[in-house]
């Protein structure tokens, strides 16, 4: 079973993941630039950028519980739409299917801290 969070941190036009993975009490934690866009499009590709981790790293780990602070990706994961990021979402959907079960869940900033913190630290890199 892995555990991901994911959480996006955009300023001037310039956006980075922190992506945390759990998998056996190990914690892999990682930074990763996205590109350019609204606050919206970066929490989506933070997520889409936490699923290829996941599988890169665990390819043979069939369950995933996911969580994010952004009640946008969480609420288009639930109806399976999104007004504005319908491909992304399409592109999140596909990753998803990867797993044999995946359970997401949307949870408040200050549970999701670690995710923030690197999404932060590599915003930071890239502000430099």
């Amino acid at each position: 079973m892995i555990k991901l969070y994911t959480d996006a941190a955009s300023k001037n036009n310039l956006s980075s993941a922190g992506i945390l993975l759990v998998h056996d009490k190990k914690q892999i934690q990682l930074s990763h630039p996205l590109a350019a866009g609204d606050n919206h499009q970066a929490e989506f590709q933070a997520a889409i950028a936490g699923f290829k981790q996941a599988l890169s790293q665990f390819p043979n780990e069939e369950t995933v519980f996911f969580y994010s602070d952004s009640q946008l990706v969480i609420d288009s994961l639930n109806k399976n739409y999104s007004k504005h990021y319908q491909e992304l979402l399409a592109e999140l959907n596909s990753l998803i299917d990867s797993f044999k079960l995946v359970v997401w869940q949307w949870v408040p900033e200050k549970d999701n801290k670690g995710a923030h913190q690197l999404a932060l630290q590599g915003l930071k890199k890239l502000t430099k």
